[in-house]
């Protein structure tokens, strides 16, 4: 265990290398923070941090600077979540409300993730297996075609047309609707088809067709395999960090053009609470120079899906989770209210 005055030193380290970009030598250190104790002792203690791997010296005679294992032990023990001000959470709510609909929300988001921590923003889209039916819609086009609308709690909207087999009048559409939606309205995908296996035999011989052929739009709609999408903004912010990535920032870009990784970093979206992987702890070669802080977000207190940011190791950390975490309770309240 490190002492409480080590402890000290080491945050000073990191708020200063962060602020500064420049390695923090003892001398700077004792004349910018009231650590109450001399340069020799600083420089001792800087001594031991170094043995223990929480910092290093990344070339002859210069300072010291965070490693992997010291920007953890900060994000663990040190830095508090630096809440944002009352001018900023308002300005996160007004550009969040004018939000249209679903893609904009989640465009919005991203924009705003990138502009507020100068890193690059990663939002994924609301999973449907995690989402619940609000509400089903059956509209007539013609005589034998009908458009289906799912609309998800998270506000999401999906539509398909159906090619019935028979003409359906609008008193059996209006029944089937009716019944369709005291069914399914408020619950689980993954539960519908359960729920209605056997609807079919609440109608007459003759529309049980048209009533399976709905029922199959519609239980392939919920199936579909599209709620894996993200969205990313702000990737030119990682140029301003050139001197942050040891070599070149390519295998950063490369592997943020990767989706899969991208979902796995962000993590399971039932996880609500802030999570932060730091260089290493990230699994793809490509961003162990990076630090990934993301957040569940959702409507009603359960996640639906990720949003995060990704940046070099030498991260602003208590302001980027206060940002993210902010960011995603906007977002899921906009969505409880959609």
């Amino acid at each position: 265990m490190l002492s409480e005055r080590r402890l000290q030193v080491l945050r000073a380290i990191v708020q200063d290398y962060v602020g500064t970009e420049e390695p923090v030598g003892s001398k700077a250190l004792t004349e910018r923070h009231s650590l109450g104790v001399s340069p020799a002792t600083v420089r001792n203690d800087m001594a031991a941090l170094e043995d223990e791997g929480y910092i290093a010296q990344p070339h002859t005679s210069a300072g010291r600077i965070p490693t992997d294992k010291g920007y953890r032990l900060f994000v663990d023990k040190l830095a508090g979540v630096k809440p944002m001000t009352g001018p900023e959470r308002r300005a996160i709510q007004n550009f969040l409300e004018g939000a249209v609909d679903l893609d904009d929300v989640v465009a919005r988001t991203v924009r705003l993730l990138a502009q507020l921590t100068r890193q690059v923003a990663v939002v994924q889209y609301p999973s449907l297996t995690r989402s619940t039916v609000r509400h089903v819609e059956l509209l007539s086009l013609a005589p034998a075609r009908v458009m289906l609308v799912l609309i998800t709690d998270t506000g999401r909207v999906e539509q398909r047309m159906v090619d019935c087999p028979a003409p359906f009048g609008e008193a059996s559409l209006a029944d089937l609707r009716a019944r369709l939606n005291s069914r399914v309205a408020g619950r689980r995908f993954t539960d519908v088809p359960k729920l209605v296996e056997d609807l079919p035999d609440a109608f007459e011989h003759e529309d049980r067709g048209t009533v399976t052929t709905v029922l199959s739009t519609l239980l392939e709609t919920l199936v579909e395999e599209n709620e894996e999408r993200l969205m990313i903004g702000g990737t030119a912010n990682l140029t301003r960090f050139g001197h942050d990535f040891p070599l070149t920032i390519r295998p950063v870009l490369e592997a943020l053009e990767e989706q899969v990784v991208l979902l796995k970093l962000l993590g399971e979206a039932k996880d609500p609470g802030v999570t932060v992987r730091i260089g290493h702890e990230n699994a793809h070669e490509g961003l162990n120079s990076t630090s990934v802080v993301s957040v569940g977000y959702g409507s009603g207190g359960e996640a639906v899906a990720k949003l995060g940011v990704v940046g070099p190791t030498r991260m602003d950390y208590p302001g980027t989770m206060g940002a993210v975490r902010a960011v995603a309770r906007y977002v899921g309240q906009i969505l409880a209210e959609s």
